[in-house]
């Protein structure tokens, strides 16, 4: 793990976090290939980027039997703890819907605010380095509390041309109700504008490769997307009292996440920094880490919001205490217990967050990224009102017809 003590300067550390442009012409090459080949072209770049050529892809979708079979055969403990997830991401998801709203104007007409679940979702769950069912889990549980009726979730086959086990059991335990064997940029291509095989949706979300996320970037005109996932990356700020060997050991499981990410260990203590360099530096990681002395927690917490991490622990006397006023994270642990580890699995907060310091303006997978605002407007008794200060702008804008619209409400509904 390479370790760096940089100034406080958040800008300087992040650096740069790799961009769509670097794929962007063959994944949109990719993208025209299945939109007119369909079934045929996704089984070809399966073929050629998942299996690597060693084995023909089997039929795209995974029957419901093969599903059945993985979560029989599942390790009961691993089931144990995708079912504690499963819940606890769903209460979480469920505690996040908004009811509807009707706000009454002052004119006497009302606007009701409702929202409405997309009828189809799909979830990309990523391969490659390992399996990961707590993906599974984090984005079709999520899309269920939502109320999508169709949920279709994808994973890219292994060299055998077969999909991990751990997948298929924790989609059948997460509710999916269909299962592709596909990933890469074809997978998305495939979602996006739907194939023989495969119906399209209306919003495809989850992490993947640069690859993956050009793609969804590529297809986002057509599809809602949740964000474009970059490497991940952590800040702790820890103040008087906070364990280094605690907040070591934070980062480096958050290390795991393989070569571009990045975890920071933000303190005015020294002592506590030096304790964290002589843990991480022992450890084989290609992740950068970088220790950032400051003046206090306060200037901490600034170095943190100009950072605007994926993941925010705040441990140690001061720092805890500082929790109400972040406003940029993805999502924020407090107190010393507060591994980001739970928050990746079990928490029941979601581990789909923006990164590359998208935590400005993005939020993490929730509900609202499978539902649409809806408003419903009814004028009644309003329309004259409404009518006088209407027209004129629509008039000012050269929209004549808009203006004779609105004046028509009130020739057919005189007010008393």
């Amino acid at each position: 793990m390479r370790v760096s003590w940089p100034e406080p300067d958040a800008a300087d550390v992040r650096g740069e976090v790799p961009g769509g442009e670097q794929v962007s012409a063959p994944v949109a090459e990719i993208l025209a290939a299945v939109r007119s080949g369909g079934d045929a072209q996704v089984r070809e770049y399966t073929r050629r980027f998942d299996t690597g050529g060693r084995a023909e892809p089997r039929t795209l979708r995974v029957g419901a039997e093969e599903l059945a079979g993985a979560l029989a055969g599942l390790d009961p403990a691993v089931r144990a703890g995708l079912e504690v997830a499963a819940e606890n991401v769903r209460l979480v998801a469920e505690a996040a819907l908004r009811e509807p709203r009707q706000v009454k104007l002052p004119q006497g007409h009302t606007v009701l605010l409702r929202e409405e679940p997309v009828a189809r979702a799909a979830v990309y769950v990523p391969g490659g380095r390992a399996p990961y069912p707590s993906t599974v889990v984090m984005g079709v549980v999520t899309a269920r509390a939502a109320g999508v009726s169709e949920v279709a979730l994808c994973a890219p086959p292994g060299p055998d041309g077969e999909l991990h086990p751990a997948i298929a059991a924790a989609a059948a335990l997460a509710g999916a109700d269909e299962v592709y064997r596909m990933g890469g940029a074809q997978a998305i291509a495939a979602l996006a504008f739907g194939t023989e095989t495969v119906p399209a949706v209306d919003v495809i979300v989850g992490p993947g490769n640069l690859y993956v996320q050009e793609a969804k970037r590529q297809v986002s005109g057509v599809v809602g997307i949740d964000g474009f996932a970059g490497p991940s990356d952590l800040v702790v700020l820890a103040g008087a009292g906070a364990d280094p060997d605690l907040v070591a050991a934070d980062l480096a499981a958050q290390a795991e996440h393989g070569e571009g990410s990045a975890v920071l260990a933000v303190s005015p203590d020294r002592d506590l920094l030096a304790r964290v360099e002589e843990v991480l530096a022992a450890l084989d990681t290609p992740a950068q880490a970088f220790l950032v002395a400051v003046e206090s927690v306060e200037e901490g917490l600034a170095f943190a919001e100009a950072y605007a991490p994926e993941h925010l622990e705040l441990v140690g006397e001061g720092a805890e205490a500082l929790a109400p006023q972040v406003r940029r994270a993805g999502c924020l642990f407090v107190g010393a217990e507060g591994a980001t580890a739970f928050g990746d699995y079990v928490a029941g907060s979601n581990h789909v967050l923006p990164t590359g310091g998208s935590a400005r303006f993005a939020s993490g997978l929730g509900p609202g990224h499978f539902r649409r605002r809806l408003s419903e407007v009814r004028i009644g008794g309003a329309a004259a009102e409404l009518a006088a200060a209407g027209a004129p702008i629509a008039r000012a804008e050269g929209f004549e017809r808009h203006a004779a619209s609105m004046e028509a409400r009130v020739r057919e509904n005189p007010r008393p």
